[in-house]
């Protein structure tokens, strides 16, 4: 059984203080849960512990049962997977009783009828399913040997179509920073400026605060008690500058057309050229005047916020991958300068193209020295006529090798990770599933 509380919001200088009302105060009948349905996505499209684990986002969390939960558009929305499919789950409270969600661009919902419910929509769109991953992973091995002998090992990872405030708000945390932590900020920040959605299992949800919840004057000082440094002062000035210097909704602006927000309709973005196309260039160039965002934080926001595919977010670590692996480091590119950071995108967007940022996200998960799980799954395919009706059946097997870490003290740690030796502590999985062609 789920529990809900109901809140009252109340401004208390540097930050907003929850007052939880009983649940006979909530209007009970409004209050809806969707039961697990499923959508079919095999582990080579789409593989949820990677995808959501590789540092694209930082406040999903997953429980000893393996399903991963999150706050999302004002709803709690919860997620697992097996080889064919995957499962969803939605637990919201009625519109009444929630707060303002972010970005401007969603839209809230105080029902979970199944023929207004806009729940499958919202997880095809936020991990981006519409696109054929398989197809994709085969274009770029043809165009790279190098991601042809690292991609079979971490198939499955798609870059999410995130809302672009939350994108902006977890990479100016990512500065000098792991993973492990960037979490734990965000998750901080949603406790003390977010939205509470309700529980599950004991555990609080919080939904991302808009801007406006960090332009208080106490909010700076507030967020270096919690632990957020120097980002403090970024976090706050930029909530400022979005907030009174941008009209509503301006993010959204930037982004991809090709790549709207839910609901909208795609329109062609333009040609790409070698430092991208234009649209992508006056993002980058725009997110630069906030506070906190250098040349690579803006590339995650324009690649992982506002779906420009051609976005390549160049730090040491990536820096280090074009030296061992595309022949970086001499002459004019001996160090990482801007000149060096342009010529690294230039060359991965000749390999591979408008999504030139995913492929590279999957060689930079590849790489990541203290990744905790890695899944290789192999595909096969085969055709068996069947004679008395003449038709054609198509086989699949599917099967899964999962390799653990023999031990393992951090998670994320790019910078001071150490090697990890692996072994293989699960068994291979076949599934097989037969469709009339």
């Amino acid at each position: 059984m789920h529990a809900l509380s109901c809140f009252a919001i109340h401004s208390k200088s540097a930050s907003l203080a929850f007052e939880y009302l009983p649940l006979d105060n909530c209007t009970m009948a409004a209050i809806r849960a969707l039961e697990w349905r499923k959508i079919p996505v095999n582990l080579a499209e789409l593989c949820l512990d990677t995808t959501l684990r590789c540092g694209q986002s930082f406040r999903w969390k997953k429980s000893e049962d393996d399903i991963w939960s999150c706050a999302l558009h004002g709803r709690i929305l919860s997620l697992r997977q097996d080889s064919t499919h995957l499962h969803y789950k939605a637990i919201m409270l009625p519109h009444s009783h929630q707060m303002p969600m972010t970005p401007p661009s969603s839209t809230p919902h105080s029902t979970v009828d199944s023929e207004d419910d806009d729940t499958k929509d919202l997880v095809q769109h936020y991990l981006n399913l519409g696109t054929n991953l398989t197809e994709l992973y085969e274009q770029w091995s043809t165009a790279d040997a190098n991601f042809k002998k690292k991609a079979p090992k971490f198939i499955g990872i798609r870059i999410l179509q995130q809302d672009a405030w939350e994108a902006l708000v977890g990479f100016i945390c990512s500065s000098n920073n792991n993973i492990i932590r960037i979490s734990q900020m965000m998750e901080k920040l949603c406790l003390h400026y977010g939205s509470l959605i309700g529980e599950i299992d004991s555990r609080q949800y919080y939904d991302m605060p808009p801007a406006s919840a960090l332009t208080a004057p106490g909010v700076e000082a507030h967020l270096r008690q919690l632990g957020f440094g120097y980002r403090a002062k970024y976090l706050h000035q930029t909530a400022l500058m979005i907030s009174e210097d941008h009209e509503d909704g301006w993010l959204d602006t930037l982004r991809n057309p090709e790549s709207p927000i839910m609901g909208m309709k795609p329109f062609d973005a333009g040609e790409i050229r070698p430092g991208g196309r234009e649209g992508y260039r006056r993002a980058h160039g725009e997110l630069l005047a906030l506070q906190g965002v250098g040349p690579k934080v803006a590339d995650c926001i324009c690649l992982m916020g506002l779906g420009w595919g051609e976005a390549v977010p160049v730090d040491t670590h990536v820096w280090q991958i074009a030296q061992r692996d595309y022949k970086f480091g001499k002459g004019k590119h001996s160090s990482l300068t801007r000149a060096t950071y342009n010529a690294v995108g230039d060359k991965v967007r000749s390999l591979w193209g408008l999504e030139a940022g995913w492929a590279h996200t999957v060689l930079f998960t590849a790489d990541l020295r203290a990744f905790a799980e890695r899944l290789s799954t192999k595909i096969e395919i085969k055709e068996v006529k069947q004679e008395d009706d003449a038709t054609v059946l198509t086989e699949t097997n599917i099967k899964a090798e999962l390799l653990r870490p023999i031990s393992m003290k951090r998670e994320f740690d790019e910078e001071k990770g150490s090697p990890i030796a692996f072994e293989k502590v699960t068994t291979k999985r076949e599934v097989k599933r037969r469709r009339r062609t």
